[in-house]
């Protein structure tokens, strides 16, 4: 079995392109929290190669970008090739979904950006409103009593 389950961000935009018979293919670098910490007290991160293929490609490329929370679902791909006279070995998560788990206003306003500018891919450190934004209070703490919960 190949299973990969990842949550992270992003470490920079991501990459859309093209094959010859017109097929979206995008890559972007996922950067996820290691579960244990150093013996000086230091969590570590890995960088995992992400690529994603066709229309969820094009998704991602217009709605997420550089630091944006996301969870990807998919399959380990080893592969290798020449340059230079050497063999260049890569791997990849090949990803069959891909999840945004915050909304864009979200993302801008932890990013100090407006969401226009995050639509348009300007970042000129606006500021954003979310008042009208749906999700705007997701995260925050509700109460639960006894009687709410069914066992």
């Amino acid at each position: 079995m190949n299973r990969v389950e990842l949550i992270g961000r992003l470490t920079r935009d991501p990459e859309l392109r093209y094959s010859s018979n017109n097929n979206a293919n995008c890559r972007f670098t996922l950067a996820v929290n290691r579960t244990f910490q150093s013996q000086n007290g230091e969590q570590g991160t890995d960088f995992i190669s992400i690529v994603v293929f066709n229309k969820q490609a094009e998704n991602v490329k217009k709605y997420i970008a550089k630091g944006s929370l996301v969870a990807v679902t998919g399959r380990i791909q080893t592969g290798s090739y020449e340059k230079d006279g050497r063999t260049i070995y890569t791997t990849d998560v090949v990803a069959d979904n891909v999840q945004f788990l915050e909304t864009k206003a979200q993302s801008a306003s932890r990013d100090n950006v407006s969401i226009s500018d995050f639509e348009t891919g300007s970042s000129d450190n606006a500021g954003s409103d979310m008042s009208d934004e749906v999700f705007a209070n997701f995260g925050d703490s509700i109460e639960i009593s006894d009687d709410d919960i069914a066992f």
